[in-house]
């Protein structure tokens, strides 16, 4: 017989393909061997038809492609015996999937066979419904399953359980048909029954609540004396596992009991006592009874159980770590992290052996028991925690420091009850692990030290110790040359000494050698040589009589390849050998660092961070720092710090572009904003523009001014504008722009009155409208009150609702508190807040401000920003005459129709008449 042929046995195809020794050889096996099936196939070869199904599994199991085989699996179903439809059904199940089209035509084969009188072809119909069942068969076969549940043969119901839940899962509509049935199978004494029901149920509590209610209300007994049944229950030897009777079982009936008792005390109630038993019957010292204790532990934390019985929960969590199987210990440091929020006095009974875990070998257990030593520290036990993870962090391995610092710097920062302890605590972490320490946690201590001038001393002379000893720690070089630098006169007349110190003894010389040990040091890289070299320059005017050694020292960088470093060498010789006046002053200490500004400048850039916003800025003095996130009611302290990331432009940092205006011309608003050239020109007469007082709302959207103020034309040949249509424009107001409410300042008014502008729409989107309304005081010009008032337009409530603004570096900003942090739904109440802007460059630079909301729906976090801008568009018909002879009307037209278009607020709609 031809090897490949269709008759070819499975196991003589299977050596053939084994014995092939490249890839190439068993393709040709493959292509040959699908070649003669395809021939039996076209050829309705009924004998064979079997092996080559078999065959072309195993076909499929090697990767080649086999769907030209999927017909001959319904022709073996729909045969009439038991063999072919074995083969049949197992070719269905690893041959075609439930997005096959194909698969509809089995249907009514499955039907079929779902009511055959042989129980084994009723569990092959049953089992490859449950793994290939498609939404439609679900509900066409459902019944056929549900009537299976009550039969009498446990296989069958067992089988029928399990594909009842892949039905649930297809279509959970028909739960509720399922409930009784569930709830019958759970008074069977089979336990392979007893566990696809207890599967079943589950799947049921999952699909839906009716079910999950049903399921409590009616079942929660029969399975608390399933499994004290099965606790209590003699040797088995059907069931026995390691001298434990059926763990799969106590699994299994202690999953479900969690779902049915979280969040119920009645349920929890009657599970507290058989939950106690089998945590304290069941021994530890196997596998199996493990797998029941974590499993009991589970569900004892997430129901509502006694205190005492979490406790005992806990305790069994204690004796895991103890285990010497790591993967024991890591499953019962996961549950103590989540059940440190459940009792928290509890966990800490096994602080000791939580922190034996932290200098585990394993690195993944190491790091888990490091995490939970973080969520274990308070006030109380923080120095002892502290002094224990320091010590350890001196032997650790050098992948585990980095963590270890982390987590000890932010322990020493929540937790620091004095200055002393916290300063002592970062000295020592930077001696041991100073390559490891992030950038804001030593600049965070820069500005502790600077806060502190009654440890300035004593913390000089302890980082000239630590730095004397060892220079290989990056960040402890960076601290300790900027306090010797900042504070070497301390460090030499030992000033500020502690009774807790020990006396040193330095010299001017002594400080000036380690921070040229320092800087000469080949590792050092340029941040910290720089840093070098100003504490020498620093040095130079603290001792007066090293001058010449400091020079000599900065000098010898004239000529390096860093161009910073070159940079500070030529400016700070020059400042020691020609600026000796003022030296003094130009190098006296520097003033005290606001600690607080600092803080939350830092927590706002690390909450940026964590929500992976790829914008967040390094330190350093870049121009665009993290936007500090301010609740409402807290008002933000004015300053000049650069704009945060959250605006998205450079008003102010960027150069003026180049125009044809004169020095003292106002400047073209529309080019600032958007940075757009127009063309202009000066006055007529060659006379300088008057500076006009600007409008709150001319200056934030920078609308209504002349065309001579924005550097539009004002020549003689511009065509002229019909006064019936739109009024001449004067030099202040934007009346005409605004439905005839007048926004500059009157004349006749009373100095101290304060002007009330008209309202606008500054923001509105789908679910939510802001309204500003402005207020000016004549004598104060630079100074504007917005009263914004907030709208709900969806139909939830808003919830933890925060306003911020930004604005350019030029205006100062103060948030009043808002009236509520609640906003209500479809528009049924609104928040009110007030800001008052300042713009130090009135006249010069217009008013710009991004604005962001961020509040919850359905404890979803939301957030909305964008640009405050006029949201009232208006429209104008521009009547326009010219005579014949303006030869340049074109040019005219177009530029009065492109300011007037480029403004967001208005819609140009020109029409020209001839006279």
């Amino acid at each position: 017989m031809n090897p490949f042929s269709s008759g070819t046995r499975l196991r003589d195809m299977i050596r053939s393909i084994r014995a092939c020794k490249t890839a190439a050889e068993e393709r040709a096996v493959v292509r040959k061997e699908c070649a003669a099936i395809r021939a039996a196939i076209s050829e309705n070869d009924q004998d064979y038809r079997h092996r080559n199904l078999a065959k072309l599994m195993f076909i499929h199991m090697l990767g080649y492609p086999t769907h030209f085989g999927q017909m001959e699996c319904l022709k073996l179903i729909a045969a009439s015996g038991f063999p072919e439809k074995r083969i049949g059904y197992l070719g269905l199940m690893l041959l075609l999937d439930e997005r096959q089209e194909v698969l509809m035509l089995v249907t009514n084969s499955l039907k079929q066979d779902l009511n055959h009188s042989n129980q084994y072809i009723v569990g092959l119909a049953l089992c490859a419904l449950g793994n290939i069942c498609s939404a439609e068969m679900a509900r066409d076969l459902a019944p056929e399953v549900e009537r299976l549940l009550n039969s009498r043969d446990p296989n069958i119901k067992k089988k029928a359980a399990l594909c009842s839940i892949r039905i649930i899962r297809k279509v959970p509509d028909l739960s509720e048909n399922f409930m009784y049935p569930a709830a019958s199978l759970l008074k069977e004494k089979h336990h392979g029954v007893l566990i696809s029901g207890v599967q079943l149920c589950i799947e049921l509590c999952k699909a839906s609540k009716d079910s999950l209610d049903h399921i409590r209300r009616n079942c929660t007994d029969v399975l608390v004396r399933i499994l004290k049944d099965v606790s209590n229950s003699s040797y088995a030897p059907e069931y026995d596992i390691a001298g434990i009777t059926d763990p799969f079982l106590h699994i299994r009936v202690l999953r479900i009991l969690r779902i049915l008792g979280q969040g119920d005390a009645d349920s929890s109630e009657t599970m507290n006592d058989i939950l106690a038993q089998v945590a304290t019957k069941t021994e530890s010292n196997k596998n199996a009874g493990n797998a029941i204790l974590y499993e009991c532990v589970e569900t004892i934390m997430g129901i509502e159980a006694t205190s005492g019985l979490r406790v005992l929960a806990i305790n069994i969590l204690g004796r895991f770590l103890s285990n010497r199987d790591n993967n024991i210990r890591y499953v019962a440091l996961n549950i103590l992290m989540r059940a440190i929020s459940v009792d928290t006095q509890a966990v800490q009974r096994h602080r000791t052996t939580i922190l034996e875990c932290v200098k585990d070998t394993d690195a993944s257990i190491r790091k888990r028991a490091l995490e939970l030593v973080f969520l274990l520290v308070n006030d109380t036990n923080a120095k002892h925690l502290i002094k224990e993870l320091v010590d350890y962090l001196q032997v650790s391995d050098p992948d585990f420091k980095e963590d270890l610092t982390a987590k000890i710097c932010l322990i020493v920062e929540k937790f620091s009850q004095d200055k002393l302890w916290y300063l002592d605590q970062m000295f020592k972490v930077l001696s041991l692990a100073g390559n490891f320490v992030k950038d804001d946690v030593w600049h965070a201590l820069i500005v502790a030290i600077s806060n502190a001038p009654d440890l300035q001393g004593y913390s000089v002379r302890l980082l000239y110790s630590a730095l004397q000893a060892s220079l290989e720690q990056e960040s402890l070089v960076r601290v300790a040359v900027w306090c010797i630098g900042e504070y070497g006169e301390m460090l030499v007349n030992n000033v500020g000494f502690l009774d807790s110190e020990e006396p040193i003894t330095v010299t001017e010389s002594d400080a000036i050698d380690l921070v040229e040990l320092a800087l000469k040091r080949h590792t050092t890289d340029t941040t910290t040589r720089a840093m070098c070299l100003v504490s020498l320059l620093k040095l130079s005017s603290r001792f007066p009589p090293t001058s010449e050694r400091v020079k000599g020292i900065v000098t010898q960088h004239k000529g390096n390849v860093e161009l910073e470093l070159q940079q500070r060498s030529i400016e700070f010789a020059s400042i020691i050998q020609r600026h000796t006046g003022i030296k003094s002053t130009l190098l006296e200490r520097m003033p005290v660092l606001d600690e607080a500004s600092y803080l939350s400048k830092r927590a706002g850039s690390t909450e940026k961070t964590a929500s992976g916003d790829p914008k967040s800025t390094a330190s350093g003095d870049s121009k665009i720092t993290s936007s500090v996130k301010v609740p409402n009611g807290v008002a933000k302290p004015p300053t000049t710090a650069a704009i945060p990331n959250l605006i998205d432009f450079s008003i102010d940092d960027a150069p003026v572009p180049p125009t044809s205006t004169t020095a003292s011309e106002p400047p073209n608003f529309m080019m600032d904003l958007i940075d757009i050239n127009l063309p202009s020109s000066p006055p007529s007469g060659g006379e300088p523009a008057p500076v006009i007082n600007r409008n709150i709302i001319d200056d934030l959207l920078s609308i209504g001014t002349s065309p001579v103020e924005n550097g539009l034309p004002a020549s003689s040949s511009f065509p002229t504008i019909a006064k019936s249509t739109v009024p001449e424009t004067k030099p202040a107001p934007v009346s005409d722009l605004l439905d005839g409410l007048s926004l500059s300042l009157d004349s006749s008014s009373s100095p101290s009155r304060e002007e009330e502008h008209k309202s606008i729409t500054a923001f509105q989107s789908g679910n939510l409208k802001i309204t500003f309304s402005f207020r000016k005081q004549p004598e104060k010009l630079q100074a504007t009150l917005i009263h914004a008032t907030f709208t709900n337009l969806s139909s939830n409530a808003y919830t933890n609702f925060i306003f911020q603004a930004a604005v350019p570096k030029f205006i100062q900003l103060h948030l009043d508190p808002a009236s509520s942090n609640t906003l209500p739904a479809n528009g049924n109440g609104t928040i009110t807040q007030s800001l008052t802007l300042t713009n130090t460059q009135h006249g010069q630079k217009p008013l710009a401000m991004r604005i962001r909301m961020s509040y919850k729906v359905n404890n979803e976090e939301k957030l909305e920003q964008g640009q405050a801008e006029n949201k009232e568009r208006k429209t104008f018909s521009l009547s326009i005459a010219f005579s014949s002879d303006s030869h340049s009307v074109e040019r005219e037209l177009f530029a009065v129709a492109s300011h007037f278009l480029l403004s967001s607020s208005f819609e140009l709609v020109p029409r020209f008449y001839k006279p």
